[in-house]
């Protein structure tokens, strides 16, 4: 196998320490990540979506690996991105289990550590956040590396990041244009993040209101079909500057030399997605293309991946090994396995583990909404700790977990003016039982709870237990009794506090969410 070979070499010819440069042996793999802003499963073209333009992405899924199955542990950004720089769930985080944490300065990052062992490294775009990364040596940490954003571009609307990902991504080969070390770089769009420019996605493709299917769980009207073809405008533009990556890489000769890793963070920013436990909260699209490492590209992977698997892969094709990187141990372990194996004899992992804690504040004394979840083939359990409190936050402060969006202010209105027959404001924002079942084969919407019933008591038990064990074996604080540790870690934004400042009558600002999405009155 070319991989286990160029390891074989690269272990046999590296002397000394290792950030040796390439001279001293075979030189390692570059690896490029690309990670969109709130992009589900399945909306990329190669899973068969067709009203979005993936052409990068399908390439790289065409030339290297389509992963089927790949999960965040926790559907929003700054926890998924901590799980992914880190090997480790969200609940082994510590504050880095909540959205806009301090980092914990114990925690050190897989780009940190390869920026140790002879990596240089870069991003362009947004890396870890939101959140504060704190300081090491007086230094304020590069969690993803050096930024390079000075390169800006005209987007194709006004809601869009002006950052030319792209152009910046060429000053930073140009940098290392001469030089034997190989590079991480992280591409981090701000795309699909809201918020959009309503009617953009039909004004700029030849796309209709018929073309995007409407997830039952919101009603089909133009507004939303509107709203989901803006997403896919978004998108596309992810995409492109993707596709100009590659391009500058094969103009280099480095494009079957770089390890290319292409998701997105979290589900998309519609309400009962992003933010949230479900299925297409945390079912992500995943490919890879390294030329060099994979065998039999073009295969599609059933077998389960989380994002704790990601530093892992990192490390051992950089030929680093965990116990050098001065990374706490991993929950996760590498893919590379995948890259090589046809039948690996069981399956790489057969399920995940999900959940979350506190996401945006908007809950009396910013407290969180504690989840555990553990997903298989075939089905979804999940436990929800406080089933008494608003699951995407409080409706008298905005509902501030669920992005404003054309969506959630159709719902919201229906609610208020009596026309909600599809009971959409209670699937997306209403309060949920402790626990809950779905089908996600029959039901990938998650809309039938099976909890409840007789025929599906014995699946409850065991999904929880099963759950349960692994997360005590995790050291889950929520396992120990000491939940209210999440609940406790301060908000590093500029809006602690949110909840009981707005409703003693501040004026807060929260620029996520719209001034109509808050109800006049606390609703029961």
């Amino acid at each position: 196998m070319k991989y286990a070979l160029y390891l074989l070499l690269f272990s046999l010819c590296a002397c000394g320490e290792a950030t040796e440069s390439a001279t001293d042996g075979p030189r390692r793999p570059n690896i490029l990540f690309a990670i969109a802003d709130d992009a589900s499963f399945p909306h990329m073209g190669a899973y068969g979506t067709d009203w979005v333009s993936t052409p990068a992405f399908d390439r790289i899924a065409r030339e290297g690996l389509l992963f089927n199955r790949a999960y965040t542990p926790n559907a929003k950004c700054a926890p998924s991105r901590s799980c992914i720089l880190t090997g480790r769930n969200s609940w082994q985080l510590e504050e880095a289990a909540n959205h806009s944490p301090f980092f914990p300065a114990r925690f050190t990052t897989v780009v940190e550590a390869l920026g140790e062992h002879g990596y240089r490294t870069g991003y362009t775009g947004k890396g870890w956040a939101p959140g504060d990364p704190g300081e090491r040596n007086g230094r304020r940490r590069e969690l993803t590396g050096p930024a390079y954003n000075d390169r800006q571009r005209e987007p194709p609307t006004d809601k869009m990041s002006a950052i030319d990902y792209a152009a910046n991504f060429a000053d930073f080969l140009a940098e290392g244009q001469g030089s034997d070390d190989p590079f991480f770089f992280w591409y981090g769009g701000y795309e699909p993040h809201r918020a959009y420019t309503f009617g953009s996605g039909l004004a700029q493709t030849g796309r209709t209101l018929n073309d995007p299917p409407v997830p039952e769980m919101w009603p089909d009207t133009d507004t939303v079909r509107t709203d989901l073809l803006d997403y896919a405008l978004e998108i596309d533009y992810f995409d492109r500057h993707l596709g100009e990556m590659l391009r500058l890489l094969e103009e280099r000769g480095e494009l079957d030399n770089t390890l290319i890793v292409v998701t997105a963070d979290n589900g998309m920013p519609f309400p009962r997605i992003k933010g949230q436990a479900y299925e297409m909260s945390n079912h992500l699209p995943f490919a890879v293309r390294w030329a060099d490492g994979i065998e039999r590209p073009g295969r599609k992977v059933e077998d389960f991946i989380s994002f704790i698997d990601v530093a892992p892969t990192f490390l051992e094709v950089a030929g680093v090994d965990w116990a050098d990187s001065g990374m706490q141990p991993a929950a996760g372990k590498s893919l590379q396995p995948l890259f090589t194996a046809e039948d690996l004899g069981q399956p790489f992992r057969d399920h995940v583990l999900i959940g979350k804690e506190r996401h945006d504040v908007g809950r009396p004394d910013d407290r969180g909404y504690p989840i555990r979840g553990i997903m298989t083939k075939d089905y979804l359990y999940l436990h929800n700790f406080a089933p008494e409190r608003w699951p995407v936050g409080n409706p008298e402060t905005g509902y501030l977990n669920t992005d404003g969006s054309p969506t959630k202010t159709q719902i919201l209105s229906m609610r208020r003016n009596g026309t909600d027959d599809g009971n959409y404001w209670q699937l997306n924002f209403g309060k949920r039982p402790a626990e809950e079942l779905y089908n996600v084969r029959e039901d990938p919407y998650c809309l039938n709870n099976l909890a409840g019933a007789a025929d599906h008591t014995s699946r409850v038990a065991a999904l929880r237990e099963r759950m349960e064990g692994e997360l005590r074996n995790q050291g889950d604080p929520r396992m120990a009794g000491n939940g209210m540790v999440f609940d406790n870690y301060p908000y590093s934004g500029a809006i602690q506090d949110y909840y009981n400042r707005y409703m003693a009558g501040e004026k807060v600002p929260a620029g996520w969410v719209e001034d109509s999405d808050y109800e006049t009155a606390p609703l029961d």
